[in-house]
């Protein structure tokens, strides 16, 4: 099995952080991973892109890939561009605080108010991490303890202090899914 997935959105929301725990925790699980992030010069507020393959092999797959089996959209930005590469049958995750679903009925649609869920949980810089919890409690694509573990080994040592409250995030954001949204 090898599954791509493409993490959109704009510069400041955490797209890259977000890709690489995605990575850590499949390598965490066993999987062979590629990781490729795409990124404009400006920190805050332009294009971010991350692409994640993850299969059981080998990866066959090029770093920039034609088609993917799930989209990950934090922010309408990307989303028009990466939302063509999806593939018939696979699984588009919306940021839909954010993010208004696009007309296609053959996708697996998971919407989360990731952004408004951080608002309410007093933590407006941590939709990206409830957006994850929530895809890969909906994909099974990693364990979900393999996720947390992946965080904290992500998190650069000025950002260790945020652990427990981004392990808070990617609760909620499974819990969204597990409670039946």
């Amino acid at each position: 099995m090898e599954r791509e997935v493409i993490i959109t959105g704009i510069g400041g929301q955490g797209i890259q952080l977000m890709a690489k725990i995605l990575a850590q925790a499949a390598m965490q699980a066993g999987k062979q991973v590629m990781l490729f992030g795409v990124y404009g010069g400006m920190m805050r507020g332009g294009p971010s892109d991350s692409t994640v393959v993850i299969g059981d092999d080998a990866i066959q797959a090029p770093p920039i890939i034609p088609l993917t089996w799930s989209v990950l959209a934090m922010h309408a930005t990307g989303l028009a561009e990466q939302s063509k590469k999806l593939r018939p049958g696979g699984v588009l995750c919306l940021n839909s605080t954010l993010v208004p679903a696009p007309a296609r009925d053959d996708v697996t649609l998971l919407s989360v108010p990731a952004t408004k869920m951080a608002e309410e949980a007093k933590n407006i810089m941590g939709a990206g991490m409830i957006a994850l919890g929530a895809f890969v409690a909906a994909t099974a694509l990693v364990p979900h303890e393999a996720l947390i573990a992946a965080m904290r080994e992500s998190l650069p040592p000025h950002r260790q202090h945020l652990a427990e409250k981004n392990v808070a995030l990617l609760n909620l954001g499974a819990d969204f899914v597990t409670r039946g949204m």
